[in-house]
């Protein structure tokens, strides 16, 4: 028996009168292969076209819940003996069915990596483009001829065989201005002021330094991250308590004069 996890789409026509009809027929060829425990009421016919019908039963197994037990019966032309086509086992509108198919790549999310876990970047990735090459004349380059190149490119920090592109420099800009470091987020929407005016904020360098940089300050949310200059939070460098936060002062001390002697003394 052969099972299928989603319902195909068929031409609808008019039931063949002597293929509707044979039910007994498609339950007996469906309790050949499955439990009769497994197998219920018949839940009706669907014309599939020209002398072709599925019978469709309900499916009684454990955890198959909304799904339907389907049997398709067909007969020639200008006979009446039914035939069994096929056996399936498919869903229902209410089946419990497993979601749509997402690829590990996509599904995994910050902070999913446990220790020894690798995530390949594929080689047409576009958020990341060559750092150098050769150029049109690379055929003609001696061996000796390219190791140089590969030199001077180590000593200009061009040693990365990959680097980001503009597209993946883009996207991370989005990422983190859209994200709990960016302008948006709670914490910065109550903040005394932003990120560009306090003092723990590392400036960093390249394009993204005109609206990034890195915070430094150990008791901040966002200590060694990268955050927006319109971020910011309640551990600003220049942050003052107003009055109503103050802590309320102690009362002055005061002087117990009476000891142990003195209460006998009543």
């Amino acid at each position: 028996m052969r099972q299928n996890h989603a319902v195909t789409t068929a031409t609808r026509s008019k039931p063949d009168a002597t293929l509707a009809a044979a039910v007994d027929t498609a339950r007996a060829a469906l309790l050949e292969l499955i439990e009769p425990a497994d197998v219920g009421d018949h839940l009706g016919s669907t014309a599939e076209g020209d002398r072709v019908v599925t019978h469709h039963f309900a499916c009684l197994r454990a955890g198959y819940r909304g799904w339907q037990w389907s049997v398709t019966v067909a007969r020639a032309p200008r006979q009446k003996e039914v035939t069994v086509d096929e056996l399936v086992l498919i869903p229902g509108d209410d089946a419990i069915v497993a979601p749509e198919w997402v690829p590990y790549k996509d599904r995994i999310k910050p902070g999913d990596l446990s220790p020894g876990d690798l995530l390949p970047v594929e080689d047409d990735d576009p958020r990341l483009v060559p750092t150098y090459s050769f150029g049109d004349d690379a055929i003609d380059l001696t061996a000796d001829d390219k190791a140089q190149v590969r030199q001077v490119a180590g000593e200009l920090y061009l040693g990365r065989v990959r680097t980001l592109s503009p597209e993946g420099r883009e996207l991370a800009a989005q990422r983190w201005y859209d994200g709990d470091a960016g302008p948006s987020s709670p914490i910065a929407q109550s903040a005394p002021a932003s990120c560009t005016s306090c003092g723990f904020l590392l400036r960093i360098a390249g394009p993204l330094s005109e609206m990034f940089g890195v915070c430094a300050n150990g008791s901040a949310n966002d200590d060694g991250r990268v955050v927006s200059f319109d971020h910011g939070c309640g551990a600003h460098s220049e942050v003052q308590l107003g009055k109503k936060q103050m802590p309320v002062p102690l009362p002055d001390p005061v002087f117990d004069t009476v000891n142990i002697d003195e209460i006998e003394l009543f």
